[in-house]
């Protein structure tokens, strides 16, 4: 561990988090996985922050701060900018205990996290492309009307809420060796790291980000916060342009490693957790696992907790990386297959198909377009298979009937 430094959070800070949230958060599982640790070559073990009541860790950092509000400050009210899963935490915590909490969302944000935010009783207002945009207005909003802004990540009280995950973790797993955590502006890494790290310091740390905005990495390694160029990318919720002044200091002192992950690398770890752990992830939550499951990491073997960090993802989005999944591993395919334009044509070939015990799910003819020659047609067919072996098959099968065919990709 590098030389101790006046840092922002202390483990004293995460110890009386702690007592301020021991009614009041869920004590999510973190339970050994033997399928994800037979794929990564580690010991994995999830710690399932997605179970929480608003579906993240968020809640934590959140409370912890609403819970030092001074009596005036609470009569006022409290305001956040956030792209989903911090205002979520805000709203719920705060209407709990009869405080009004006004939430500025990026007018991009994904709908099931402003309608749940409203749902949570806040007032919530949508401003601007971007988180960016989102904070100046919220920044102004709480000079103009004297509230309190609650950030998402630049602040001791939420560093030290969210670092009660990394207590957790200690006791869950007692032969903990590493722990894996998303990084979006460093307050869930540096709380989890600081808790960690100063009951164990042999644990190692390791920090993922996604690639289109590695904020974090950036920052270490300029040694001060780094405005990056804007991106758009599926792991909103780490979707953070610029490391935090408080954060960073806390990061360089405790991380041991940070990496990064790409859009389908994120996207395959959600479809894993989705279809073999039976667990929803966004794309945030889903980015630590990635990283393992693409040897990102210099782990080998160690008994890793990898925090499922947030659940909350729109359904259209799910619906996307589901389909793109089934492309990538070859259990939904698409060909374009040249047919003579007469009675029984297509009777024939749907026959072949269902010989090789494909399932049609689409189709569609074409006369006039892609050089069909006159008489001919052309089908485009979706269907799906086992696998890439059957697809295999499939299209040898067709070219042994005189079938001239192509994937559509």
């Amino acid at each position: 561990m590098p030389t101790q430094q006046k840092l922002s959070v202390t483990l004293a800070d995460v110890l009386a988090a702690r007592e301020r949230l021991r009614n009041s958060i869920y004590y999510s599982p973190c339970p050994h996985s033997q399928m994800l640790s037979a794929v990564t070559g580690q010991q994995v073990y999830l710690k399932l922050e997605n179970l929480q009541m608003t579906g993240s860790f968020k809640e934590r950092g959140a409370l912890n701060r609403i819970a030092v509000l001074t009596p005036e400050q609470a009569a006022r009210g409290v305001i956040a900018a956030s792209a989903g899963n911090h205002a979520q935490g805000v709203a719920y915590h705060a209407t709990k205990r009869g405080i009004k909490a006004l939430i500025v969302m990026p007018l991009t944000t994904p709908l099931v996290k402003v309608t749940a935010t409203r749902e949570f009783g806040a007032e919530v207002l949508l401003h601007g492309a971007n988180y960016d945009e989102a904070f100046a207005e919220a920044m102004r909003l709480c000079d103009a009307e004297g509230l309190t802004f609650i950030h998402p990540f630049d602040d001791a009280h939420v560093m030290a809420g969210q670092g009660t995950i990394g207590l957790e973790l200690l006791e869950q797993v007692p032969q903990l060796q590493a722990v894996v955590v998303p990084i979006g502006g460093g307050g869930l890494v540096g709380g989890v790291a600081c808790a960690v790290k100063e009951s164990r310091p042999d644990i190692r740390i390791v920090g993922v980000q996604t690639s289109r905005l590695p904020s974090m990495a950036v920052a270490v390694e300029a040694h001060e916060p780094v405005t990056i160029e804007p991106a758009t990318t599926i792991a909103d919720g780490i979707a953070v342009r610029r490391a935090g002044t408080l954060t960073l200091p806390v990061v360089e002192n405790y991380v041991d490693e940070i990496v990064t992950v790409d859009e389908d690398e994120i996207a395959s770890a959600i479809l894993m957790l989705l279809e073999r752990e039976k667990t929803l992830a966004e794309g945030a939550g889903a980015a630590g696992l990635a990283a393992l499951l693409q040897h990102r990491t210099s782990l080998q073997g160690a008994h890793t907790a990898v925090l499922v960090c947030g659940g909350n993802i729109d359904v259209t989005l799910l619906s996307r990386i589901i389909e793109r999944g089934m492309v990538q591993d070859g259990r939904l395919i698409r060909l374009r297959i040249h047919l003579l334009d007469k009675p029984g044509a297509l009777h024939d070939l749907t026959r072949l198909i269902a010989d090789h015990r494909a399932n049609i799910v689409d189709t569609l003819h074409n006369r006039a377009y892609y050089g069909v020659n006159l008489g001919d047609t052309v089908i485009d067919i979706t269907m799906e298979t086992r696998g890439r072996d059957q697809v295999q098959e499939l299209l040898q099968a067709l070219t042994e009937a005189g079938y001239r065919h192509s994937r559509v990709l």
